[in-house]
């Protein structure tokens, strides 16, 4: 299926299938080959971001925001070719957004704690990037940008 199906799907769903979409498409795309766990540490990034509300207030307005995560960079006709790698993001996606339902202090997962901003290590270092990374989780570092 191409990212602008999944894209065109999102806006036609309830908000918070609508969401799971978004982050689903944004796992698959930022750390498919990633374990579990840099997975899940990506969706925090997310998380966090929508919860600020800087970026947006839905996961689906954060993750297309422009330049900001693989959603809004992606040619929109990418096609999502890996079904593995798709239900794996799904269910992590699903995971999440159940886990960031819950009250903040009953949060089970904080892989990345305070990260906002992450980047694939194979990549140049942006900008935002200063100092040591809170985290490094598979081939991603995780930052505060402050």
């Amino acid at each position: 299926m191409k990212l602008a199906w999944i894209l065109w799907l999102a806006s036609l769903f309830p908000h918070p299938v609508s969401d799971r979409a978004c982050l689903a498409a944004t796992i698959y795309l930022e750390a498919r080959g990633e374990s579990t766990l840099g997975q899940i540490a990506v969706a925090e990034v997310a998380q966090r971001r929508r919860e600020s509300g800087q970026w947006g207030t839905s996961l689906c307005a954060v993750l297309t925001a422009r330049g900001q995560f693989a959603l809004s960079t992606t040619n929109k006709n990418y096609i999502f070719s890996d079904v593995d790698a798709w239900r794996q993001a799904w269910f992590v996606a699903g995971v999440s957004m159940t886990e960031w339902s819950l009250l903040p202090r009953r949060w089970r997962i904080a892989l990345v704690p305070n990260a906002d901003h992450f980047f694939a290590t194979d990549a140049a270092q942006p900008e935002w990037a200063k100092g040591p990374p809170l985290a490094v989780i598979g081939d991603h570092r995780f930052y505060r940008a402050d």
